[in-house]
């Protein structure tokens, strides 16, 4: 009977696997690295680790269990799992070398770059080299992972988009639960602060790069009238102390101002044709605003209504299987969209819709896609089988 129990497993296997650790077990790496025991050879394996295990023990262990496939990740505010949020847990994605390549750039002093660095440089030869390695490989994309505490995840997308070019790029900013204390990145065996992991990737299997979000602007509008765009703080609203006058806008004492307010009342910005969500993290004593983006002084923000978080999800996974179902999607869900869910009491049906649509990867200080970063959006791939497998 074992032994059909195991055809039967590997006959349903994904492409693209996973598996899943309690952050506080004994040995989470040996329960990871048995949840993915019968894997083909593995090019590249990606840790969402909890704030509640010892990061630093998780990927020095990792990076000798799964050697000599590349182990990279980052500490989380929330996984998505099996069942999928989840709280507690080391996620663990790992991509087949028959269908992937990876090369890893880490980026070290954020504060730097854009100032000689040769960053630019360094993605363009890193793609330049994976398709002439794979050049009957047609699909490529970008994954990036920063450190969330840093302020320069918006710096850092701008600059790489324009080494990044076409290629679609998408990421997550690291968390530490509802502390914002220390967040980290992982590559090399080690936990890294204020630095990012870049991987570029190429396959061929074919992949689609999605960015979504739930909020509808209204015609309510304000000002940023003086700000300090670098720490991401904006002292005053239409003239007049932020806090307070966006208390007023929501006609809300400033007094009652919490993250469950700022979840469910943000304010977005429009880029080009579309609007993005710029989060407010927190209220300062002073009364300013600090944000989970940069904020420039002049920026229009509107006030954005909510659509409903279920249907709206329900329709995007739908959207990803229209014509193929994805083998798998790696997504980047913003930690203030779980805050929203507990408030509208709808954790258990997004939970649903994630696991029904096999959906894998970790709640975050912000999100990144193309040259941009933003809030309150969930961005990832969805990875399609090839035509064919071996």
């Amino acid at each position: 009977m074992g032994g059909m129990r195991e055809e039967t497993t590997i006959t349903q296997q994904p492409l693209v696997r996973s598996a899943f650790a309690d952050a506080c077990a004994p040995d989470p790496v040996g329960d990871l690295a048995r949840g993915l025991s019968g894997a083909p050879a593995a090019e590249l394996v990606v840790l969402f680790v909890s704030p509640r295990a010892n990061a630093a023990a998780v990927i020095a262990r990792a990076a000798q269990v799964f050697a000599p496939a590349s182990v990279i990740g980052c500490t989380t505010a929330g996984e998505i799992g099996p069942q999928g949020y989840a709280e507690g847990q080391i996620v663990a994605l790992m991509l087949p070398k028959a269908h992937f390549r990876a090369r890893i750039t880490r980026i070290d002093a954020l504060e730097t770059v854009g100032t000689g660095t040769g960053l630019i440089d360094r993605v363009l030869r890193t793609r330049t080299a994976l398709l002439r390695d794979h050049p009957h490989w047609p699909h490529e994309f970008a994954f990036l992972m920063v450190d969330g505490m840093s302020t320069q995840e918006d710096r850092l997308a701008a600059h790489l988009s324009a080494g990044i070019g076409t290629v679609p790029l998408f990421g997550g900013s690291a968390g530490d639960g509802d502390d914002f204390g220390r967040t980290f990145v992982l590559h090399d065996g080690q936990t890294h602060t204020n630095a990012a992991v870049l991987v570029q990737l190429r396959t061929d299997c074919p992949v689609h790069v999605f960015c979504s979000d739930h909020m509808i602007p209204t015609a309510q509008r304000m000002v940023v009238t003086r700000a300090d765009p670098a720490r991401r703080i904006v002292h005053e609203i239409n003239g007049a102390p932020a806090a307070p006058e966006y208390a007023r806008i929501l006609g809300k004492d400033p007094t009652q101002l919490t993250t469950f307010t700022f979840a469910a009342h943000p304010v977005v910005v429009r880029i080009g044709d579309h609007h993005h969500v710029r989060s407010i993290r927190q209220v300062l004593e002073n009364g300013d605003l600090a944000f989970f983006s940069a904020v420039d002084e002049g920026v229009v923000l509107s006030l954005a209504e909510a659509k409903d978080m279920v249907s709206h999800l329900q329709e995007e996974m739908a959207a990803l299987h229209d014509n193929n179902a994805p083998d798998a999607i790696l997504a980047c869900d913003c930690v203030l969209r779980r805050k929203e869910a507990e408030q509208r009491q709808v954790v258990g049906q997004l939970s649903d819709v994630l696991a029904d649509n096999n959906v894998v990867g970790f709640s975050t200080y912000g999100e990144q896609v193309g040259g941009m970063h933003v809030n309150q959006t969930l961005t990832g791939v969805a990875i399609y089988p090839p035509d064919r497998r071996p």
